[in-house]
């Protein structure tokens, strides 16, 4: 289900937007936080990538005018990412996007007591995945 749910949200994605799936996690998790221009060591935690991931990400979606990145003022060693006004319009269109094919194919056909219990059983779900591997 979960393969078949993101492959349908990531290919309306791209026929709609133009955009990846990670182009989307940048661009959103951007575009939510409260600072103009994000670390790119909090982005990297943030989304939980590795640092090599994130450099070639933000490398491909800066050359596209998605991103700019800068040197970080309260520490020269770091850098910045910050949306360009062509990342913030795509943010919104990826948001909609997401959001439209989720609405669909799972508010939609969901009662309100099975969406209610999607939600205790998701909870259960990651608070699982958040625990230690126990071989």
């Amino acid at each position: 289900m979960r393969v078949r749910l993101a492959g349908r949200i990531n290919r309306e994605l791209s026929e709609r937007t133009g955009l990846s799936e990670a182009d989307c996690e940048v661009l959103l998790a951007l575009a939510d936080s409260p600072r103009q221009a994000v670390r790119d060591l909090a982005l990297r935690c943030g989304l939980e990538w590795e640092k090599s991931r994130l450099s070639h990400q933000l490398r491909r979606m800066e050359q596209r005018g998605l991103v700019e990145r800068g040197t970080c003022v309260e520490d020269g060693r770091g850098s910045t990412v910050s949306l360009t006004a062509k990342g913030r319009a795509a943010a919104e269109a990826g948001k909609k996007v997401q959001d439209d094919a989720v609405r669909r194919c799972v508010t939609d056909v969901l009662t309100d007591a099975q969406y209610d219990q999607l939600g205790i059983i998701a909870e259960l779900i990651l608070a699982a995945a958040e625990e230690p591997h126990r071989a």
